[in-house]
C-alpha cells in the first residue's frame, strides 16, 4: 500500500478558518481540506474524500493543485461551460423594446417566440426564450389589455 502524499501546509489553522468563512459555498471544501490535514485528521485521499463529501480523486486533484501552485490557485474557480447566447445583442435590445413599450408589448410568450424567430432566431426553443426573458428583464408577460392603454390616450384628450 503506498503511503499517504506528505503535504506541508504554509498557513496558520487561525487563517485558514477565517478564509473558510469568508469563501462561498462551493470553494469551502477545499478550504476544509486544507484545515483537516494541517490538525492532522485526515493523510489519505480516502479519508479526505469522506470526511469532506467529496470522491478521493477530487480530494486527490485539491491536493496536487495546492502543492503545485499554492493556495490561490486552489481557490480560484473556474467555469468551463460558457455557452454563447442565441440571442444576440441586437435581438436583446429589440425584445427589451418590445417589452417596455405598453403599446406592441406581447400578451404571451408564443407571441415573442413567433416574433423572435421570424425576426432574428430562427427555431428559438420556447422555454429557451421564456427563461431569458425572465433572467434578462425580469419580465412575467402580465401586461395590461389594450383597451387600459388606449383608455389612458382618451383621458388625456379630454
Amino acid at each position: 500500500m503506498a503511503k499517504p502524499l506528505s503535504l506541508t501546509i504554509k498557513e496558520p489553522v487561525g487563517e485558514l478558518k477565517k478564509l473558510f468563512r469568508k469563501q462561498p459555498q462551493h470553494l469551502k471544501g477545499r478550504v476544509q481540506m486544507l484545515i483537516l490535514i494541517k490538525t492532522g485528521k485526515a493523510l489519505t485521499k480516502q479519508a479526505l474524500g469522506e470526511a469532506l463529501g467529496v470522491s478521493a480523486t477530487t480530494a486527490q486533484g485539491w491536493r496536487k493543485l495546492y502543492a503545485a501552485q499554492g493556495i490561490k490557485a486552489l481557490l480560484c474557480f473556474k467555469r468551463t461551460n460558457h455557452k454563447t447566447s442565441a440571442i444576440t445583442p441586437a435581438a436583446h435590445r429589440a425584445i427589451e423594446l418590445k417589452l417596455n413599450n405598453p403599446k406592441q408589448a406581447f400578451t404571451s410568450y408564443k407571441a415573442l417566440q413567433h416574433w423572435v424567430n421570424k425576426e432574428y432566431v430562427p427555431h428559438m426553443k420556447y422555454i429557451t426564450l421564456v427563461k431569458y426573458v425572465q433572467r434578462h428583464f425580469g419580465a412575467k408577460l402580465k401586461v395590461a389589455s389594450k383597451d387600459h392603454v388606449q383608455k389612458d390616450l382618451y383621458e388625456n384628450d379630454i
